[in-house]
């Protein structure tokens, strides 16, 4: 491809200078008045079939092959011109005769160059088939027979370069398209109202087309989906949604394109997978990407309500179980890598959002730990739960896994804290039990987190994890001192009395708990 380029671009650099001065001598004669439109078209049909019967003729001769070729292009290139003229500039041809026409040329080029394996003339006819529209600006918006001229262009070139392994036909035809559109639609300015309008139509079209033609070509090619074809199929999905977002920001929420997109994508994924039979660098660009884009537009649901981070919460934790399963799965340690670096970032977010958000109440009745809120809280807890005892962390052992495993688990129980605290404070907002001063809350608090200093105690009895300890000691002694030395302050002296006691009853507990499972008590009933 880059050799046949490389020797015969002068050739192509002089066709577009011909066909240059051809339309810029078209418009010229519109300016002055000097001939009527139909004698132009009358005049462009006769030149372009000069042009092609002269070149057929000297392809026949020895070594004329390439001047015929040559000789051909032009003679397409200028009927292409004299169609993009009479269908699209000025409206002069109704759109079933630019169709009609099309149809005629290509189909006449593609049959020599199929036959004869005239690759330069194909070359030729495609640049002056795209050139044509760019060049001759029209004067109405006639952009219905824009998009059949391009429909037959782009059907023709697409199959001859699949047929005879053309490959660069493929990307002139995609850019050059995606080229037009841009030209046609700034040079018009179409109305954009309405979700359905013409601009999105097109877009849609196009980029419907090329996502299908990719993986034909694909296909075609002994199902090698690399290469070419993927960056084009990238680069398809990148332009539609860019021109989405800009025609329908007004009009449809962005997440509807983001997840069309991306469900395509992955459809597009699932596809070469299941025809391949192994992973390759398409399913795994496309199935990415399709996933990203179906992310961020669920991302973006609710935005503006004041739940939105309760649903980003849910949304999140699903992609880090989905990932979870996939590593048990493929026994591959990278899903379970983001995985975990997703639940971090989840439960940080979540900490510094929880105490905006709405409790989430059910039935519109606050219930403490029955509430979407809560759930949240213990979704993210049980994932932390799971990575600290699950076999997870591939080619991760000894040691390390053990420190892996005590840092999932302190994040869990920070969790469950956080619950306990963000549960306890809406009971006490949502029955009004705030009086005294805050004394209620403040000693509702205290009796909370006793029970998530035994919760800690428990933890590392029963992983047999002295740091759990430790902490639970630390936050035991803590709320001790909270208890004796802030919530005495002020009145309900009898509440206090009952907190006070519930924590030393806790205190006995822990004691109980140490003693029935420390270490020594272990090895004395091992050594009965």
């Amino acid at each position: 491809m880059t050799d046949h380029l490389r020797k015969h671009w002068t050739s192509l650099l002089g066709v577009a200078l011909v066909l240059t001065a051809f339309i810029t001598l078209f418009r010229y004669t519109i300016d002055r008045g000097w001939i009527t439109d139909p004698m132009k078209i009358g005049f462009g049909l006769l030149a372009g079939v000069g042009f092609a019967l002269v070149g057929a003729r000297i392809a026949t001769k020895p070594r004329g092959a390439v001047a015929g070729e040559i000789g051909l292009g032009l003679g397409a290139c200028v009927l292409y011109a004299t169609v993009a003229f009479a269908g699209i500039a000025y409206a002069l041809w109704a759109p079933m005769t630019v169709l009609l026409g099309m149809i005629a040329v290509t189909a006449l080029a593609v049959a020599y160059a199929w036959r004869f394996g005239s690759r330069l003339l194909m070359h030729i006819a495609l640049a002056g088939g795209l050139l044509s529209p760019m060049l001759m600006l029209p004067e109405t918006d006639q952009v219905f027979a824009l998009f059949l001229y391009l429909l037959v262009l782009n059907a023709a070139f697409f199959s001859i370069s699949i047929a005879k392994g053309w490959s660069e036909l493929r990307p002139v035809a995609f850019a050059g398209t995606w080229a037009l559109y841009a030209i046609y639609f700034f040079w018009f300015d179409p109305a954009l109202d309405g979700w359905g309008n013409m601009p999105i139509r097109y877009a849609l079209a196009a980029f419907l087309f090329y996502h299908a033609g990719c993986l034909i070509a694909s296909m075609r090619l002994g199902r090698c989906f690399d290469g070419m074809n993927m960056y084009l199929s990238l680069a398809n999905g990148i332009l539609f949604g860019v021109w989405a977002l800009i025609i329908l920001q007004r009009e449809l929420h962005n997440g509807y394109t983001l997840a069309f997109i991306g469900l395509l994508f992955l459809a597009a994924a699932a596809f070469v997978l299941r025809q391949s039979g192994r992973t390759l660098a398409y399913a795994l660009s496309h199935g990415l990407s399709g996933a990203l884009l179906v992310l961020i537009a669920l991302s973006q649901l609710g935005s503006g309500l004041a739940v939105k981070p309760m649903l980003n919460v849910y949304l999140w934790a699903g992609v880090a179980i989905a990932l979870a399963a996939a590593s048990r799965v493929r026994k591959h340690w990278l899903p379970e890598a983001l995985s975990m670096t997703i639940w971090f970032i989840v439960g940080v977010y979540w900490f510094s959002a929880t105490w905006t958000t709405p409790r989430g109440d059910w039935f519109g009745a606050y219930v403490p730990f029955l509430n979407w809120g809560a759930l949240s809280w213990m979704l993210l807890a049980a994932l932390g739960f799971y990575y600290a005892i699950g076999r997870q962390v591939f080619g991760v052992e000894g040691a390390d896994r053990q420190l892996v495993s005590n840092i999932f688990a302190l994040g869990a129980h920070l969790v469950i804290g956080g619950l306990l605290t963000v549960q306890i404070i809406g009971l006490f907002e949502a029955y009004d039990w705030g009086s005294g001063e805050g004394t209620l809350l403040r000693l509702g608090l205290s009796l909370a987190w006793g029970v998530y200093a035994l919760l800690l105690f428990l933890w590392g009895a029963y992983r047999r994890e002295t740091f759990f300890r430790w902490f639970g000691s630390a936050v035991l002694v803590a709320v001790a001192l909270k208890a004796m030395i802030l919530d005495l302050q002020g009145e309900e002296t009898l509440l206090k009395v009952l907190v006070l006691l519930g924590l030393g009853g806790i205190s006995f507990l822990i004691t109980w708990v140490n003693g029935r499972w420390s270490p020594r008590a272990e090895k004395a009933a091992n050594g009965r």
